[in-house]
């Protein structure tokens, strides 16, 4: 499988959560390279916007908008019967749909189930919905899910929000393990980790200009498909203040929270404070 395989005039794709951020420019980028583009998103008004905008980079022919709320798998299943019947395949398939969080570990347990149901649940709808028809169609494509640096790392008071981007993690390196080992299955899955990206949610939370740490939604766009191109599974993606070495030094720390038996979190924990800011400043 190459990227350029996919990412190529006639192909479609289809996106989840595509009404604004990360989705919205993969879809602008989708299209502006040729493709065929399937916007699916629950915000009705947001959607036909996008879907104009998105239009604008190539026909309105090519592009079809879906009303979708993720976490019903009805809607899932009438979004992939939509764009079957419009454009007959599916090569690259993102799966971007997302709340924010506000979950905390004691936190209103509807909450909790809208979170999961959409960052998790929303995620295992549109891969099993999709899933089998792309392997079947015997054509190369790929399955990108856009996961959280939070659901490696874990950091306290948003446990909600974190519980589904770890599920969701594990869920895309299931999908990776069963496409490869799938007879004649042409597909590949990925995990996209954004960085601190200026995106709807940012806006949600009372930012409406881009903070100078965060990336545009098309930087992470870019730097997902050079990703892929060197055919990358984890997309890290680094912002304008947090480093890859940063974030792998963060992500170490935590995995060997197990090995080194320390307390959960502990880089949170006061005792090993000074041990964690030793560690990273450590070359």
């Amino acid at each position: 499988m190459t990227i350029d395989s996919i990412v190529a005039p006639g192909r479609v794709a289809v996106i989840t959560g595509a009404a604004n951020g990360i989705g919205l420019a993969a879809a602008e980028r989708f299209a502006g390279s040729g493709m065929k583009v399937c916007l699916a998103d629950v915000n009705d008004d947001a959607l036909e916007a996008a879907g104009a905008a998105v239009a604008r980079k190539s026909s309105v022919a090519d592009v079809l908008t879906v009303q979708t709320d993720v976490s019903r798998r009805e809607d899932v299943e009438r979004l992939k019967t939509m764009a079957y019947e419009k454009f007959g395949e599916v090569g690259f398939l993102m799966s971007n749909a997302g709340i924010e969080g506000g979950g905390g570990l004691f936190a209103d347990p509807v909450r909790w189930k809208q979170t999961l149901d959409v960052n998790l649940w929303g995620a295992i709808n549109v891969v099993q919905v999709f899933g089998p028809a792309m392997i079947a169609q015997g054509t190369p494509g790929a399955i990108v899910t856009t996961g959280s640096k939070q659901g490696i790392t874990t950091p306290p008071g948003d446990t909600a929000y974190n519980v589904s981007k770890a599920g969701l993690k594990v869920l895309t390196e299931a999908l990776a393990h069963e496409l490869r080992n799938t007879p004649d299955c042409r597909l590949t899955a990925h995990l996209l980790i954004p960085g601190f990206t200026y995106t709807g949610l940012t806006r949600a939370k009372g930012v409406t200009e881009k903070p100078s740490g965060a990336w545009t939604g098309a930087q992470v766009v870019d730097f997902m498909l050079s990703s892929m191109r060197r055919g990358d599974f984890y997309i890290l993606c680094p912002d304008n203040d947090v480093s890859r070495s940063m974030d792998e030094k963060r992500m170490r720390w935590a995995a060997e929270d197990i090995v080194e038996n320390r307390p959960a979190l502990s880089r949170w924990h006061p005792d090993f404070k000074d041990a964690f800011e030793r560690f990273m400043k450590a070359e």
